[in-house]
């Protein structure tokens, strides 16, 4: 999962890059232009947004955004904490709002929440030959098992399942796994695909040369 950030001041900034990096794939922008430059050449699952930026509005910016058709969960981190601003805000477009400060276990859970709320998946459902995948508990099944996979595998497995059985390229697992800030192992993808057949089973996953990776077909 890759989420990005959108917030001016520094400290709040960071401190919120270190609180979710251990779960998600962040990216941090402290002004709009770079928003929307990030927001045109990268996928995000969730945009944590800031409404008074140096360059502009966040409210102008999410309604930009859900004019132009982008229905990415946005969560609002804001000091404005009337009625009329949330309002405003949730007019606009936005899936949820928090007000500063917060607790950071707080903005954890709603964006599990809201990643949670925005995919289309079934309480558990049948996802390859005898897997089985709960996105509420984000826990994988294997004949009837829990399987444990790391937080990287995790997240390779979960992309592969948002693309229902068409072809993921490793380039498109990479950028749902690291942020702009980490470097890439070149092998890093096939790493964590082998480890997921290991614990999964070898015909979980297939491979096509040069083009990319797919769940096999459920049973």
């Amino acid at each position: 999962m890759r989420l990005l950030l959108i917030e001016d001041d520094g400290m709040l900034g960071s401190a919120v890059r270190d609180g979710l990096s251990p779960h998600y794939a962040l990216d941090w922008v402290q002004v709009l232009g770079d928003a929307e430059l990030a927001c045109r050449t990268t996928r995000y699952d969730l945009i944590l947004l800031d409404l008074s930026l140096p360059d502009g509005s966040g409210i102008d910016f999410l309604a930009g955004m859900r004019k132009a058709g982008n229905a990415t969960p946005v969560l609002i981190l804001t000091a404005r904490d009337t009625v009329r601003h949330r309002i405003e805000g949730l007019d606009a477009g936005a899936d949820d709002y928090l007000v500063k400060p917060f607790d950071l276990d707080e903005l954890i859970a709603r964006c599990r929440a809201l990643i949670r709320r925005s995919s289309e998946h079934v309480a558990l459902r049948t996802v390859g030959p005898g897997l089985q995948y709960d996105p509420n508990a984000r826990r994988v099944l294997y004949k009837d098992q829990p399987v444990h996979l790391s937080a990287r595998e995790l997240a390779v497995f979960e992309r592969l399942i948002a693309a229902r059985g068409a072809l993921v390229s490793k380039a498109q697992i990479e950028e749902s796994l690291y942020d702009w800030n980490r470097d890439i192992d070149s092998n890093a993808v096939e790493v964590h695909i082998s480890s997921i057949r290991q614990k999964t089973g070898k015909g979980i996953i297939r491979t096509v040369r040069g083009l990319g990776y797919c769940l096999a077909a459920p049973q």
